[in-house]
């Protein structure tokens, strides 16, 4: 990966006295997306500063004037919102990634096969259910709906514990403060005190998608980052945090 970027040392090393790319990216990127930035920084000489957050919380602060030069979000709506108000350069956006929606308990715990078979109420007994704000966060929306759809979410609503992103949901389950949670792959891998205990079938839910786009107050220095996380160096890192490629 470090040998792919040594073309681009020569490129910017006139831009590293510049400021920071900075990137606002959901929250289950980071992980991975820590990796792929340090990497970056080390082969090119440029600071990259990653902002972690949920997609909603993040598109609001953009909104506000916050000084961010990407935009990663994992769901297509907030990069939608951005668009609309003429916050992000269309041109540059891009659908990067994938992702694959999970229930996860603690370490050692039984799997089940997710369907609208399950007994997902008594799996929880007199536990919570982890899971992102569910009206804004995209893990959170994901997993409503495919508990909804699923004929599942009446049945456990009332046990259901949301948090601002969908590692604070994590990090619930690894915690003991919640019996069972609703994260992404990526998550679970990150995490060794969790167990995945079923995965959600792909059709219970909107396609998961990760957009990238450069900001409309993007330095110029931002492009070159946001290429790179679609190059195969930067792709092999998240697939290997579990992240799907996309064609």
């Amino acid at each position: 990966m470090r040998r792919s970027l040594a073309s681009l040392a020569l490129l910017l090393s006139a831009q590293s006295a510049l400021a920071d790319v900075t990137v606002f990216a959901a929250a289950s990127l980071k992980t991975a997306l820590d990796e792929i930035a340090a990497d970056y920084t080390q082969a090119t000489g440029m600071p990259v500063t990653v902002s972690y957050g949920g997609s909603p919380a993040l598109a609001r602060q953009i909104a506000a004037g916050a000084p961010a030069d990407i935009f990663v979000s994992a769901s297509i709506q907030w990069m939608d919102d951005l668009q609309a108000r003429g916050l992000i350069q269309p041109e540059t956006r891009r659908d990067l990634l994938g992702n694959t929606l999970i229930l996860v308990g603690a370490a050692g715990a039984k799997p089940v096969t997710i369907d609208p078979t399950l007994d997902l109420a008594g799996l929880l007994a007199e536990g919570k259910l982890s899971m992102a704000l569910v009206d804004a966060v995209p893990a959170g929306q994901y997993g409503k709906q495919a508990l909804e759809n699923l004929g599942l979410w009446d049945s456990v609503k009332a046990s259901v514990v949301q948090s601002e992103n969908v590692r604070v949901a994590l990090d619930l389950v690894s915690l003991g403060e919640a019996s069972l949670g609703i994260v992404y792959a990526s998550d679970a891998m990150a995490e060794p005190r969790v167990a995945v205990i079923g995965t959600f079938p792909t059709d219970s839910h909107a396609p998961i998608v990760y957009p990238g786009a450069l900001t409309a107050t993007a330095e110029p220095e931002a492009a070159a980052f946001l290429d790179h996380l679609g190059t195969p160096g930067a792709m092999a890192v998240f697939t290997a945090n579990g992240f799907l490629p996309l064609p």
